[in-house]
Protein backbone atom coordinates (compact mmCIF):
# COMPACT_ATOMS: atom_id res chain seq x y z
CA UNK A 1 0.00 0.00 0.00
CA UNK A 2 1.24 3.24 -0.85
CA UNK A 3 0.16 7.11 0.22
CA UNK A 4 1.47 10.24 -1.66
CA UNK A 5 3.60 12.12 0.50
CA UNK A 6 1.44 14.84 2.79
CA UNK A 7 3.32 18.32 1.94
CA UNK A 8 3.47 19.60 -1.58
CA UNK A 9 7.23 19.87 -2.94
CA UNK A 10 6.73 21.53 -5.62
CA UNK A 11 6.40 25.92 -5.30
CA UNK A 12 3.30 27.47 -7.24
CA UNK A 13 3.83 29.80 -10.37
CA UNK A 14 1.39 31.06 -12.12
CA UNK A 15 1.46 31.98 -15.52
CA UNK A 16 -0.65 34.08 -18.25
CA UNK A 17 0.53 34.41 -21.61
CA UNK A 18 4.08 34.00 -20.98
CA UNK A 19 6.76 35.71 -20.20
CA UNK A 20 8.43 35.37 -16.60
CA UNK A 21 5.40 36.38 -13.98
CA UNK A 22 6.57 39.75 -12.55
CA UNK A 23 6.18 38.62 -9.15
CA UNK A 24 9.34 35.53 -10.10
CA UNK A 25 12.10 37.37 -7.99
CA UNK A 26 14.32 34.58 -8.60
CA UNK A 27 15.75 32.76 -11.50
CA UNK A 28 18.52 30.04 -12.19
CA UNK A 29 19.17 29.83 -16.08
CA UNK A 30 21.21 26.57 -17.45
CA UNK A 31 22.33 27.93 -21.26
CA UNK A 32 23.89 25.02 -23.68
CA UNK A 33 26.30 25.62 -26.48
CA UNK A 34 23.83 23.71 -28.77
CA UNK A 35 20.43 21.25 -28.51
CA UNK A 36 23.52 17.83 -28.76
CA UNK A 37 25.80 19.97 -25.76
CA UNK A 38 25.62 17.96 -22.68
CA UNK A 39 27.78 20.95 -21.05
CA UNK A 40 25.94 24.01 -19.33
CA UNK A 41 26.64 27.35 -17.75
CA UNK A 42 24.41 28.01 -14.38
CA UNK A 43 23.72 31.37 -13.18
CA UNK A 44 21.29 32.88 -10.81
CA UNK A 45 19.70 36.01 -10.93
CA UNK A 46 17.25 38.15 -8.58
CA UNK A 47 15.15 41.24 -8.90
CA UNK A 48 13.15 43.51 -6.77
CA UNK A 49 9.60 44.04 -7.98
CA UNK A 50 10.29 46.26 -11.32
CA UNK A 51 13.62 46.11 -11.59
CA UNK A 52 16.12 44.63 -14.03
CA UNK A 53 17.93 41.01 -13.00
CA UNK A 54 20.95 41.29 -11.05
CA UNK A 55 23.67 37.92 -11.09
CA UNK A 56 23.59 36.87 -7.57
CA UNK A 57 25.62 33.44 -8.31
CA UNK A 58 27.74 31.54 -11.04
CA UNK A 59 28.38 30.94 -13.26
CA UNK A 60 28.95 27.75 -12.26
CA UNK A 61 30.06 24.46 -14.50
CA UNK A 62 26.99 21.94 -15.52
CA UNK A 63 26.53 18.89 -17.24
CA UNK A 64 22.78 17.85 -18.71
CA UNK A 65 21.85 14.73 -20.78
CA UNK A 66 24.47 12.68 -22.67
CA UNK A 67 22.08 13.76 -25.84
CA UNK A 68 21.58 17.07 -25.28
CA UNK A 69 18.08 19.05 -24.48
CA UNK A 70 14.94 18.62 -26.02
CA UNK A 71 11.31 20.95 -25.21
CA UNK A 72 9.81 19.59 -21.77
CA UNK A 73 6.65 20.12 -19.81
CA UNK A 74 6.76 23.17 -17.84
CA UNK A 75 5.42 26.76 -17.41
CA UNK A 76 6.22 28.02 -21.23
CA UNK A 77 4.07 27.34 -24.32
CA UNK A 78 3.76 24.22 -26.11
CA UNK A 79 5.84 24.09 -28.46
CA UNK A 80 5.81 23.41 -32.19
CA UNK A 81 9.28 21.79 -32.04
CA UNK A 82 9.63 17.70 -33.18
CA UNK A 83 12.32 17.66 -30.32
CA UNK A 84 10.49 16.80 -27.25
CA UNK A 85 11.71 15.14 -24.24
CA UNK A 86 10.56 11.66 -23.76
CA UNK A 87 11.18 9.47 -21.16
CA UNK A 88 14.21 7.47 -21.75
CA UNK A 89 16.00 9.73 -24.60
CA UNK A 90 18.36 10.88 -22.34
CA UNK A 91 17.82 14.50 -23.00
CA UNK A 92 17.30 17.18 -20.16
CA UNK A 93 13.96 19.28 -20.80
CA UNK A 94 14.63 22.62 -21.81
CA UNK A 95 11.56 25.29 -21.18
CA UNK A 96 11.33 27.55 -17.99
CA UNK A 97 10.28 25.46 -14.74
CA UNK A 98 8.95 25.62 -11.58
CA UNK A 99 11.10 24.33 -8.93
CA UNK A 100 10.12 21.93 -5.88
CA UNK A 101 11.43 20.46 -2.85
CA UNK A 102 14.93 19.13 -1.45
CA UNK A 103 15.44 15.50 -0.92
CA UNK A 104 18.77 14.27 0.43
CA UNK A 105 20.24 11.46 2.83
CA UNK A 106 21.39 13.91 5.71
CA UNK A 107 18.65 14.81 8.05
CA UNK A 108 18.78 18.37 6.86
CA UNK A 109 20.43 20.87 4.65
CA UNK A 110 21.19 24.58 5.08
CA UNK A 111 17.90 26.52 2.88
CA UNK A 112 15.44 29.30 3.15
CA UNK A 113 12.36 29.29 5.27
CA UNK A 114 9.52 27.46 3.69
CA UNK A 115 11.89 25.33 1.35
CA UNK A 116 10.80 21.79 2.08
CA UNK A 117 13.39 18.62 2.85
CA UNK A 118 12.92 15.15 2.87
CA UNK A 119 15.02 12.49 3.81
CA UNK A 120 15.45 9.67 1.76
CA UNK A 121 14.59 6.32 3.00
CA UNK A 122 14.27 3.07 1.94
CA UNK A 123 10.59 3.28 1.65
CA UNK A 124 10.79 6.52 -0.44
CA UNK A 125 9.39 5.94 -4.02
CA UNK A 126 9.95 7.76 -7.11
CA UNK A 127 7.23 6.05 -10.00
CA UNK A 128 9.18 6.04 -13.62
CA UNK A 129 6.89 3.56 -15.41
CA UNK A 130 4.62 5.51 -17.65
CA UNK A 131 2.40 3.12 -17.37
CA UNK A 132 1.52 3.58 -13.90
CA UNK A 133 -1.20 5.90 -12.26
CA UNK A 134 1.73 7.16 -10.04
CA UNK A 135 3.82 8.47 -13.30
CA UNK A 136 6.17 11.07 -11.97
CA UNK A 137 4.89 11.20 -8.41
CA UNK A 138 6.80 10.89 -4.86
CA UNK A 139 5.33 8.22 -2.74
CA UNK A 140 5.79 7.10 0.39
CA UNK A 141 5.31 3.50 1.86
CA UNK A 142 4.07 2.62 4.74
CA UNK A 143 6.16 -0.57 5.21
CA UNK A 144 9.59 -1.87 3.32
CA UNK A 145 9.17 -2.06 -0.41
CA UNK A 146 8.04 -5.49 -1.31
CA UNK A 147 6.50 -5.60 -4.77
CA UNK A 148 8.45 -5.93 -7.99
CA UNK A 149 7.45 -2.36 -9.05
CA UNK A 150 8.15 -0.89 -5.29
CA UNK A 151 11.48 -2.22 -5.47
CA UNK A 152 12.39 -0.59 -8.84
CA UNK A 153 10.88 2.69 -8.18
CA UNK A 154 12.88 3.06 -4.94
CA UNK A 155 14.67 6.15 -4.56
CA UNK A 156 18.59 6.04 -5.20
CA UNK A 157 20.64 4.87 -1.91
CA UNK A 158 23.76 5.27 -1.22
CA UNK A 159 24.74 6.85 -4.65
CA UNK A 160 27.04 10.03 -3.86
CA UNK A 161 25.57 12.25 -6.78
CA UNK A 162 21.98 11.48 -5.13
CA UNK A 163 22.84 12.03 -2.00
CA UNK A 164 20.92 15.57 -2.20
CA UNK A 165 18.92 16.72 -4.88
CA UNK A 166 16.64 19.58 -5.74
CA UNK A 167 13.21 18.62 -7.72
CA UNK A 168 12.47 20.64 -11.43
CA UNK A 169 9.06 20.49 -12.34
CA UNK A 170 9.08 19.20 -15.32
CA UNK A 171 6.18 17.05 -16.44
CA UNK A 172 3.90 18.30 -13.50
CA UNK A 173 0.77 19.83 -14.31
CA UNK A 174 -1.86 19.93 -14.36
CA UNK A 175 -0.76 15.73 -14.05
CA UNK A 176 2.12 13.79 -15.74
CA UNK A 177 1.82 12.76 -19.43
CA UNK A 178 2.69 9.21 -19.76
CA UNK A 179 6.17 9.11 -21.52
CA UNK A 180 6.65 12.52 -21.81
CA UNK A 181 9.59 12.20 -19.11
CA UNK A 182 9.88 11.75 -15.34
CA UNK A 183 12.16 12.28 -12.22
CA UNK A 184 14.19 15.25 -13.10
CA UNK A 185 16.34 17.18 -10.77
CA UNK A 186 19.44 19.20 -9.81
CA UNK A 187 21.60 16.73 -8.51
CA UNK A 188 25.65 16.21 -7.93
CA UNK A 189 27.33 15.37 -10.66
CA UNK A 190 29.28 12.28 -11.32
CA UNK A 191 32.57 11.61 -11.61
CA UNK A 192 33.67 15.18 -11.25
CA UNK A 193 31.76 16.26 -13.93
CA UNK A 194 33.11 13.82 -16.66
CA UNK A 195 29.85 12.39 -16.77
CA UNK A 196 26.51 13.66 -18.95
CA UNK A 197 23.21 12.66 -17.59
CA UNK A 198 20.11 10.94 -18.35
CA UNK A 199 17.84 13.98 -18.32
CA UNK A 200 18.72 15.86 -14.50
CA UNK A 201 20.98 18.88 -14.61
CA UNK A 202 23.84 18.61 -12.28
CA UNK A 203 26.88 20.33 -10.57
CA UNK A 204 29.40 19.83 -7.98
CA UNK A 205 28.21 19.61 -4.42
CA UNK A 206 29.52 22.78 -3.23
CA UNK A 207 27.91 24.88 -5.89
CA UNK A 208 24.29 22.74 -5.39
CA UNK A 209 24.34 23.47 -1.26
CA UNK A 210 25.15 27.58 -2.49
CA UNK A 211 22.30 27.26 -4.86
CA UNK A 212 19.72 25.42 -2.37
CA UNK A 213 20.52 27.44 0.16
CA UNK A 214 19.83 30.63 -1.92
CA UNK A 215 16.24 29.63 -3.29
CA UNK A 216 13.58 31.45 -1.49
CA UNK A 217 10.35 30.44 -2.27
CA UNK A 218 8.73 33.68 -1.36
CA UNK A 219 10.35 34.95 -4.06
CA UNK A 220 9.14 32.23 -6.38
CA UNK A 221 12.40 30.53 -8.64
CA UNK A 222 12.34 29.02 -11.63
CA UNK A 223 14.64 27.43 -13.59
CA UNK A 224 15.51 28.12 -17.59
CA UNK A 225 17.16 25.92 -19.70
CA UNK A 226 17.91 26.42 -23.39
CA UNK A 227 20.54 26.30 -25.96
CA UNK A 228 22.15 29.18 -26.49
CA UNK A 229 20.94 30.57 -29.27
CA UNK A 230 17.07 30.03 -28.07
CA UNK A 231 17.99 32.14 -24.54
CA UNK A 232 18.72 34.99 -27.10
CA UNK A 233 15.91 34.64 -29.71
CA UNK A 234 13.38 34.76 -26.51
CA UNK A 235 15.47 36.86 -23.76
CA UNK A 236 13.17 39.82 -24.72
CA UNK A 237 9.98 38.10 -25.38
CA UNK A 238 10.29 36.09 -22.07
CA UNK A 239 11.99 38.37 -20.02
CA UNK A 240 15.22 36.56 -19.16
CA UNK A 241 18.11 38.04 -17.25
Amino acid sequence: MTRPLLFSLVLSLPVSGFEIASDCLQIIVGTAETWQSSHLTLSVYERTPGQSWQQTAGPWKGRCGKKGLAWGRGLHPKPSSSLIKAEGDWRSPAGVFSLGGVWGYGTSVKRRPGMKYRQITSRDLWVEDPTSPHYNRHLVLNREPLESWEKKAQMRQNDYPHSLKLFIAHNTEPKPVPRAGSSIFFHIWRSSGTRPTAGCTTLREINLRSLIAGLDPHKKPVYVLLPLQEYRRLKSAWDLP
